[in-house]
């Protein structure tokens, strides 16, 4: 199979596409002209990952199509990674002549940022050894990078275990801890876009923001400067502590995260029934004036689609226009959108992020 081919001649038209695409989905709601926000035409993908084919004694950076795990898509370089995943990609193929470091070598994955961080994981089908972690230093200083070295049951860590993303949001530098094998926005000058448009959106409260699906608090650092306090929730341990990382490293104080899905938050605000990670925390006392949200691809669930009807404000985030779609048309009744905008994450695919802002009729 050939490698995949990005013609940046055909972006605008794409982008066009996605445009009118968000436009017809949203006509049923009066929604005004969506804000449009594109990509770099490449060099745009902070994390990729590669799986290594085998070619006679060569050895291959390889992807496949979605269902054909047999087919390999041979790379040298990727045109829609990092300028920094690139630079690394030759450097770390020549060091796969290594034994210690090339032998039952069958994985890769690049995790880069704007500020220039750099971490490369390294899965293995056998154990590591001391000689391979001297191996792996030696590579580490030489490409002036964090590795980490997986295999079953074991996790290396040479540097750190994350790396360390800066966004420049209303006038301020946010940084973030990005741990390996988290979630991060894949588009990081995107994500800059889309960080900037909410807290916008937000404006400036003396209430109180209720956030859904924090993650490790990418929206939550700069939308908390926008807020009396904020709730935020999080099922993902991982993505939890990375968020009480960044809070901390960012000196805001205003924030309590709970380890909670949105689901039993919902639970928690019907009184369905008491969680023990809210019995610290006194619900009655917060003045919600705004909640945000950025559910996974399935959109929010009905019962906590009819929660957010309580707030006066839902600032929503959607990878899944479709889903976000259905759940305007679930709240239409008592909420107008306001504000819409269109987030190219994804160049060259169908995908789109895309966010509205409904406030109460």
């Amino acid at each position: 199979m050939s490698r995949p081919h990005f013609d940046p001649a055909q972006y605008d038209a794409q982008l066009a596409a996605k445009k009118a695409r968000l436009v017809e989905l949203l006509a049923p709601f009066d929604a005004p002209e969506p804000a449009v926000f594109d990509s770099p035409r490449e060099h745009y993908r902070m994390r990729t990952e590669f799986r290594l084919w085998r070619d006679g004694e060569n050895r291959h950076y390889a992807m496949f199509e979605p269902g054909d795990n047999r087919t390999p898509i041979l790379l040298d370089d990727f045109p829609i990674a990092s300028a920094r995943i690139n630079q690394l990609m030759p450097q770390l193929k020549a060091a796969w002549a290594d034994p210690l470091l090339g032998f039952k070598l069958f994985q890769v994955e690049f995790l880069t940022t704007l500020a220039g961080d750099a971490l490369i994981t390294l899965a293995y089908h056998r154990p590591l050894d001391a000689a391979w972690q001297a191996a792996a230093e030696r590579l580490a200083a030489k490409l002036d990078a964090s590795i980490v070295g997986r295999s079953r049951g074991q996790r290396l860590v040479i540097g750190r275990d994350h790396v360390v993303e800066e966004m420049q949001v209303a006038g301020r530098t946010f940084r973030y801890c990005q741990p390996e094998g988290a979630f991060t926005q894949p588009n990081g000058v995107v994500c800059g876009k889309m960080l900037n448009w909410a807290v916008e959106a937000m404006g400036t409260r003396d209430d109180d923001l209720l956030e859904l699906y924090c993650g490790n608090g990418n929206f939550t650092l700069p939308l908390a400067t926008r807020a009396r306090r904020v709730l935020a929730t999080e099922i993902s341990k991982t993505s939890v502590n990375a968020a009480l990382t960044n809070l901390a490293d960012n000196g805001i104080d205003n924030v309590t995260l709970v380890r909670l899905s949105a689901e039993e938050l919902t639970q928690a605000l019907n009184e369905v029934r008491p969680f023990r990670r809210l019995a610290d925390v006194d619900l009655k006392s917060y003045a919600f004036g705004t909640v945000f949200v950025d559910p996974p691809r399935a959109g929010m669930d009905p019962d906590t689609c009819e929660l957010t009807r309580r707030f006066e404000r839902i600032l929503y985030i959607s990878c899944n226009p479709e889903t976000l779609a259905a759940n305007i048309a679930q709240l239409n009744d008592t909420h107008r959108v306001t504000r819409c905008a269109l987030f190219d994450q994804f160049p060259y695919t169908h995908h789109m992020e895309s966010g509205v802002l409904l406030e109460r009729r």
